[in-house]
């Protein structure tokens, strides 16, 4: 089976630019930023609620905890929010005036204002990737970003796999990505 492509830093900026244009700009980023910054599988974002997001007074929180009933594989898992991100989920939380949703709300609404199901987020980012020119990629390559971005800055392997929810190392090794560029710049390290 053929993985997702990883985009290169400049197809993200130039994904993010085209987002920047769209209709629902600052839901269409949170969501590639969730896949990208916290390595969360589509299935994950699509179900979150402003619930598991926000704090008892209204701010984000430190980490999202994934129930088991909504990760892949069943098991809860804790996603932890990096400053990139959480300025992400502060200027979405903004964007609502002051009229934030309740906490049992869906973080992210369709057109339709109804929560977005898996596939059809799947859709979204599917259709995302090919306007910006990015052939190969799918929902999942935000996924395979954060874990080979996480891999090339030295994390230990361990980590990875437990940010990623995997429960085997092999599992995390498959996601991570090598280019040409990667291996020139490896042995330059010599």
């Amino acid at each position: 089976m053929k993985q997702a492509k990883v985009p290169t830093d400049q197809e993200i900026k130039r994904l993010l630019a085209l987002v920047q244009q769209e209709r629902h700009a600052a839901r269409n980023r949170l969501a590639l930023m969730l896949s990208m910054y916290a390595g969360m599988r589509v299935g994950e974002i699509a179900q979150l609620t402003w619930g598991d997001l926000l704090d008892i007074d209204g701010g984000i929180r430190d980490q999202i905890r994934l129930s088991s009933e909504i990760t892949k594989g069943g098991h809860a898992r804790t996603v932890f929010v990096g400053d990139k991100l959480r300025r992400e989920l502060e200027r979405y939380r903004m964007s609502f005036e002051g009229r934030l949703p309740t906490p049992e709300k869906p973080l992210l609404l369709t057109q339709k204002r109804t929560a977005f199901s898996p596939n059809t987020l799947c859709q979204l980012f599917a259709q995302l990737y090919e306007q910006a020119g990015i052939d190969g990629a799918s929902s999942h390559s935000g996924r395979r970003w954060f874990i080979t971005r996480l891999a090339h800055s030295g994390v230990s392997p361990k980590v990875i796999m437990t940010l990623a929810g995997h429960k085997h190392l092999t599992t995390t090794q498959r996601y991570i990505d090598v280019n040409d560029e990667m291996m020139r710049a490896a042995v330059e390290v010599l």
